[in-house]
Formats: C-alpha cells, sequence, structure tokens
C-alpha cells in the first residue's frame, strides 16, 4: 500500500473519531436529582422569532436590558447555532434533537412538511412521562402537532404576527407557574422579531429606532436608506421583545419559583434580511443562547465552544435526571453551564431543503473553529430563494441591490443567487463570507478535511441527500408544487425518498 493510500486511512479514521465526539457519552445524569424524586428543577424555555444575537449582551447597539441581566445571572453562549435557519425545521429539531432530514420537518408546517414518524421522542413526551407538567404558549409549527402532547395548550396559538394581546403572554405563564406544585416545563413562543418588522406595538418601545439611528446589520454589506429602515424596526422588535420577557420573568419571580428554575432563551433562526433568515450563512444559523440556572454554573461568564439547538433536549433530559438516548446527535450543555472542563465537538453541521413551496435548494454545511465550508448538490440551479428574500421581504429589485455594492459584495450576492458546488470561507479573516476559497490552492487541505468530515457525517447521520440524485429530485418535487395558489397546498410526497428510518430505541 502506498503512502498516501495509508494516510488517507489515517485521515478517515480521524474523522470518525472526531465525529464520535458529536455523541461520546450516553449516561444517566449528572445533575443531583432523581426521576421522581422532590426537587427537581424546573425549566423555563424561551423562544423569540426570526433574530440573530442582536442584542446589547452580545454587543448589539440595541437596548435590551431584561436580557442583559438575564445573562449576568447566568451563561451567555458565544457561538449558538440552529440545524436549519427556517421556523418549523428548527422547532422540528431542538424538541426532538434531530436534524431535520432525521425527523423529517424539512420545511414550514404551513406548507404541509411534517415529521416522518408522529411517534418520534421529543421534549414535552419525554418530560412528561418523567412527571413534569407540561406547557406551551404560542405556535408548536412542527407537524403533527398531536406528537407533543403538552398538558398545557394556550389560548394563544400559532404565530400572532400582528401581536395582539401581548400582555396575555406573562398574564397565562402566571397561571401556569401557581397551578400545580411538581416540576414543569414551560415553553413561551414570542412573534418579535418576525416579519413584519412593527415599529411599535402597546405603545412599545417607548422610543422606537429610526433609520437615522442605525447602520444596516453588518453581515449584510450594504447600506441604504430602505435597509436602515428595516434594520430600525427590527432592533425595535427586539426591544419590545425584551420587555415582554421581563414581564414574563417578573412572573417567574412573584410565583416564588424562580430560584428552582431553569431558565432557557433562544432565538430560532437568524433575522428575515438579507444573507439571514433561509441561508446556511451565519447570519441566518447564528443565534442568541442564554442559561440561567440559579445557584449553579456560571455568573455573568460566557462560553465560546459552538453550541447547537440539538443539544437543547439532551441538555432538559439530563436537567429532568433522565438518560440521553444514544441516538441524538447532540450533547447536553450541563457540563458547560456547571463550568467543568471537557471535551467538546470539532466541527458544528447544519442543513437546508426548503421553507415553503417557493424556495428549495438543498445544502449541507460544516465548520470548524475557523473554516465553514457550504455543499450545493444541485449547483448550476438557481436558488430561487434568492428572490424570494427580494420579493417578499426586503422588497428591493436586483438593480436597487447592486447599486452602491462593492464588487466583491456584488459578487457574495450573485453567488448567493447562483451557488457554486462548494463555498469556502475564512471566518476569522471572513466574519461575513464574501470570499469564497474553494478551488484556492492555499486552502486545498482545509478543503478537503472539510469536505471529507461532511460525508462522513452525512454516512452517519444517514442523510438521504448524500445522493445529489436524490438532492435535485427534491428540489424539482417542491419547486413543481408551486408557492401560489391551490397547488401550493398539496403535501410534497417527500417522505417517500427520504425517510432515514430511525432506531429510537438505540
Amino acid at each position: 500500500m502506498g503512502i498516501s493510500n495509508i494516510a488517507r486511512r489515517v485521515f478517515s479514521f480521524c474523522i470518525v473519531v472526531n465525529l464520535a465526539w458529536m455523541h461520546p457519552y450516553r449516561v444517566a445524569s449528572q445533575v443531583d436529582s432523581k426521576v421522581g424524586g422532590a426537587g427537581r428543577p424546573n425549566i423555563l424555555f424561551i423562544v423569540s422569532e426570526d433574530n440573530g444575537p442582536e442584542l446589547g449582551c452580545y454587543g448589539a447597539p440595541v437596548k435590551t436590558p431584561n436580557l442583559d441581566r438575564l445573562a449576568l445571572s447566568g451563561l451567555l453562549f458565544q457561538r449558538a447555532f440552529v440545524a436549519q435557519a427556517g421556523c418549523s425545521q428548527s422547532r422540528g429539531a431542538f424538541l426532538t434533537g434531530l436534524y431535520p432530514h432525521q425527523n423529517g420537518q424539512i420545511g414550514l408546517a404551513t406548507s404541509h412538511y411534517a415529521m416522518y414518524k408522529p411517534e418520534t421522542p421529543n421534549v414535552p413526551r419525554s418530560l412528561k412521562a418523567a412527571g413534569y407538567r407540561t406547557g406551551i404558549i404560542g405556535k408548536v409549527h412542527v407537524n403533527p402537532e398531536s406528537a407533543f402532547p403538552f398538558d398545557y395548550m394556550s389560548s394563544i396559538q400559532g404565530g400572532n404576527f400582528q401581536r395582539k394581546r401581548m400582555s396575555q403572554y406573562a398574564t397565562e405563564a402566571a397561571e401556569f407557574f401557581k397551578s400545580g406544585d411538581g416540576p414543569f416545563y414551560l415553553q413561551v413562543n414570542y412573534p418579535d422579531a418576525h416579519a413584519p418588522f412593527l415599529r411599535q406595538v402597546d405603545g412599545l418601545p417607548e422610543k422606537p429606532l429610526t433609520a437615522e439611528d442605525v447602520k444596516p446589520l453588518p453581515y449584510m454589506m450594504l447600506d441604504s436608506r430602505s435597509l436602515r429602515e428595516l434594520t430600525a424596526d427590527y432592533y425595535n422588535c427586539l426591544m419590545r421583545l425584551d420587555t415582554y420577557i421581563g414581564d414574563l420573568l417578573d412572573a417567574l419571580r412573584k410565583s416564588g419559583k424562580y430560584d428552582n428554575t431553569v431558565v432557557v432563551y433562544i432565538g430560532d433562526h437568524g433575522a428575515d434580511l438579507l444573507r439571514g433568515k433561509r441561508t446556511s450563512y451565519e447570519g441566518g444559523l447564528r443565534i442568541p443562547m442564554i442559561v440561567s440556572w440559579p445557584g449553579r454554573g456560571s455568573v455573568g461568564g460566557s462560553r465560546s465552544e459552538m453550541v447547537s439547538t440539538l443539544d437543547l433536549y439532551p441538555t432538559f433530559l439530563e436537567i429532568a435526571g433522565l438518560p440521553v438516548p444514544r441516538y441524538l446527535p447532540g450533547r447536553s450543555l450541563v457540563p458547560l453551564i456547571m463550568g467543568r472542563k471537557t471535551d467538546w465537538r470539532k466541527y458544528l453541521f447544519s442543513e437546508w431543503h426548503t421553507h415553503s413551496n417557493g424556495n428549495p435548494y438543498p445544502q449541507r454545511a460544516v465548520r470548524d473553529e475557523r473554516y465553514k465550508l457550504i455543499f450545493n448538490p444541485i449547483s448550476g440551479v438557481e436558488n430561487p430563494g434568492f428572490a424570494f428574500t427580494l420579493k417578499h421581504n426586503v422588497v428591493m429589485s436586483e438593480e436597487e441591490l447592486y447599486r452602491d455594492a462593492p464588487s466583491e459584495v456584488r459578487r457574495s450576492y450573485e453567488r448567493m443567487k447562483s451557488p457554486p458546488e462548494f463555498e469556502l470561507y475564512d471566518l476569522e479573516k471572513d466574519p461575513f463570507e464574501m470570499v469564497n476559497l474553494a478551488g484556492d490552492r492555499k486552502h486545498a487541505k482545509v478543503f478537503d478535511r472539510l469536505r471529507q468530515t461532511l460525508v462522513a457525517w452525512q454516512k452517519e447521520t444517514r442523510d438521504p441527500l448524500i445522493d445529489r440524485k436524490k438532492a435535485k429530485a427534491l428540489f424539482d418535487m417542491i419547486l413543481e408544487t408551486g408557492d401560489e395558489g391551490k397547488k401550493a397546498k398539496r403535501m410534497v410526497p417527500y417522505h417517500e425518498m427520504m425517510d432515514p428510518v430511525m432506531d429510537f430505541g438505540k
């Protein structure tokens, strides 16, 4: 055997070992509590819509005092990510602990995308079986909703994007907190900062920002009056969100249960602006994540490890004193929360399929501490998501988009519209992913390492779209259904070709 063949085999082995760190142990909980015993921590899980880490505690120019205080009382994760930057897809992933290609929720629930199997284990089902009282305020947004057996379903359901009865969120939460003595899990889903970016609701924020007060989000790498107006109102949504979360936390304190409650806050994916939601760029995948556990872990600290919302289900299981199943790709965050020194993942993975039926574009991505590789299995085909964002969200023509764009920035948007097979970015030197290094000889070793790592992950997670023909078939199947009129209401029969048949007993 030649030296090059030996090297390749050793390299492949190293990749498998690194992937094994995604789930190196599945043992009974390290938390000082027992299933069925007294004193198990409550869990308050707060989820906001369509916002990245554009909060004061993350250094953004926006006032979010309540979330800032929550971070000071707990732990802020500097690098937290979602598995797919879409609404139902992200929620299906953190509720089941599985990638969308594993659980089946690859697109919006409102477009009839659904989990492969209703019996897929999930957060409320597991905690309810362990004796937790479970509740949800706001939307589930994963199909079928019946698969999530919450004990309490709020009168506020669905997206509530017009922000009606916003004071009711804290009121209903207060009733839930005091309606039982055992441990509880309550998930509260706020509509901000989902589009439309409403400047003011219920008089909040008291002093809304305007275009004169802000600059566009940095990762868009563009500046215009319209983008500043959108950014200002996006920030207004976040300031309003912060006030409502403050009301919720006040209700928890008044219940007398704050000191025995783990509070977790996340955004479900990045902002619905350019290079954010519905992409595999950092602006879509990176989110805020704050964990406050009174009497436990770091206070006012932060962690720089790459963490995923796939880690939340294992975390909630361990907090509740339950074992973590081996099939889950995520890891419990409890060791990080407790400040323990622990080996952590070397690579983080994400994916994209579709949102509604008008913007499919299969993608897979992997990143390490510095570099990120995006794989576009149907390169050569225009990404309809690019036009969708310009038409429905930013409301801007391509001519307006490129009018004052530097050549490098223009090329990045053209690449987004018509992606090449691979995109490689140096996130240290190029955090906004402007310069594609795929094909650059100087980065050939990095490219090969990440490419082989991505393939190994696809095999490890039984990703159906490792087959490029299936990726193209999925794209054609979704696009044929369309996004307008009655045709769009038909369910796309993707289950037939994508279900990896997970073994939940493993």
